[in-house]
């Protein structure tokens, strides 16, 4: 049983100082249920390869197993079975052991590069998986990761068996070293849905320390904390504290939205910006549209009553933000016609989904400054590369026009969470190479009351997908 980290980012070799582990030594530990060994098959500037190879003693477990058969009423299967060599909560277990320091998010060697995302392989030779190749795209996809699978035969000699359970896997994604073990500390018991210990509430606070930052905005995370979880009440209890994570940052966003909101009042620049969006899809075709990031569905209720609009999809990674922008559609008194043109859904773009597919226009309303910089690749291979609608229409702030405004708080920017804003030639030069690189034309406009110097409030990109 093992699993391999491989870092193609140089200096690859940093990856030593974010697992803790030197590639000139073998680290080996007990782990209760054998050895658990980390060593590096190659150590070079261009790649760095960690492995994580697991020796299960299936004799030993068998033996500590509560109220155990005797062998001849039993049968084998305590003893013989595929513990030792697929990937499975063991393999948790061992990554939650060996590298402790590196999930905390602890560096103090270089603790610059524990925020940086690297450009990463994960092997998983062989892993168990209930639900098939399928089950493992919709776990891993919507987390950034590219991913390979090939199923294992029960017998190479004997072809008509036909194939195992068992999948050998790559993974491609750029995340940090955290997020990755992250990733797999939970989805490795999820995968083989057959926890190799007893259960308990403590798991729920693992679960939420491992998962915390992004399994609720993973459009399968009900699926994966039941799973994890095993028990209706834990799951059920997981679920409501993500619920309400979800909530005190709703709370926060809320106060942000409304010094925002002081801000632009004044020009009626909100306003403004949803005529502007809703010129843009009329003049595009409408058609099926995707409001991403919804937020409380202001947009929403124009293009529900747009007739060139057939179907509306609002997302946001919001959960309260949804229920806001259910009441104001007034879901529950909708005609059955209308409420079956309309969904809402929660999600994130920066992880690739399905249901975000063969829309004919997706709109982002004030969205992109609330990606992280480095995360910027990954948003837009979500929205141009996957989901890819034939329009996309977006719209963010111009941080010129930013000496207008008497009060924006001590980070200089419209809102609390923005992470950026660019000026004009700089959202000129993202948005003219996306569309490059994604095959879509792009004209932008302004938004909002010009100034001389400064130009408008807010700036507008249309892309249309070349024919």
């Amino acid at each position: 049983m093992l699993v391999s980290l491989t870092s193609t980012t140089p200096d690859a070799t940093d990856l030593g100082y974010l697992l803790h582990k030197h590639p000139n030594r073998v680290r080996s530990v007990d782990v209760g249920f054998g050895r658990a060994h980390v060593f590096y098959p190659q150590a070079a500037p261009d790649r760095c390869t960690a492995t994580l190879f697991v020796e299960v003693d299936s004799f030993a477990v068998s033996q500590r197993r509560p109220g155990r058969r005797p062998l001849h009423l039993g049968g084998l299967e305590p003893y013989v079975n595929d513990r030792p060599y697929a990937a499975s909560s063991m393999l948790s277990v061992a990554i939650g052991r060996l590298f402790r320091t590196a999930l905390a998010g602890t560096c103090e060697a270089r603790p610059e590069l524990v925020d940086r995302p690297l450009d990463l392989e994960v092997e998983l030779p062989v892993l168990g998986v209930r639900g098939g190749a399928e089950l493992l795209r919709r776990l891993f996809e919507p987390l950034g990761y590219d991913v390979e699978s090939a199923a294992i035969p029960l017998d190479t000699e004997f072809e008509t068996w036909g194939d195992s359970r068992y999948l050998s896997v790559g993974l491609t994604g750029q995340h940090t070293i955290r997020r990755t073990l992250e990733h797999l500390y939970v989805m490795l018991p999820v995968l083989d849905d057959r926890k190799h210990y007893w259960i308990g509430p403590d798991e729920v606070d693992k679960l939420m320390r491992r998962g915390g930052e992004w399994l609720a905005a993973h459009p399968e995370s009900e699926m994966i904390t039941r799973r994890y979880l095993r028990f209706g009440t834990l799951a059920r209890e997981a679920l409501t504290r993500l619920a309400e994570a979800g909530e005190d940052v709703d709370r926060a966003d809320q106060r942000n939205d409304d010094a925002e909101q002081a801000n632009e009042r004044q020009m009626n620049l909100r306003e403004s910006r949803l005529d502007a969006v809703m010129d843009a899809v009329r003049n595009v075709g409408a058609g099926r549209v995707a409001d991403l990031g919804c937020g409380e569905g202001r947009l929403l209720q124009r293009l529900i009553d747009e007739p060139a609009v057939t179907e509306v999809l609002g997302m946001d990674t919001s959960i309260g933000a949804l229920e806001r922008a259910g009441r104001r559609l007034g879901l529950g008194e909708m005609s059955e016609r209308r409420r079956e043109r309309i969904s809402l859904l929660q999600g994130s773009l920066t992880y690739t989904d399905a249901r975000l597919r063969s829309f004919d226009v997706a709109t982002l309303v004030e969205v992109v400054e609330h990606v992280d910089p480095e995360r910027l690749d990954v948003f837009a291979d979500v929205v141009f590369g996957h989901a890819g609608p034939s329009a996309v229409v977006l719209t963010t702030p111009n941080r010129e026009y930013n000496v207008n405004f008497e009060y924006l708080g001590p980070t200089g920017l419209r809102h609390g969470d923005h992470r950026f804003e660019w000026t004009r030639d700089e959202f000129a030069a993202w948005a003219h190479g996306v569309g490059a690189e994604y095959g879509y034309g792009c004209d932008i406009s302004g938004i909002g009351p010009e100034d001389p110097e400064c130009g408008p409030p807010t700036q507008m990109a249309v892309f249309r997908r070349a024919a």
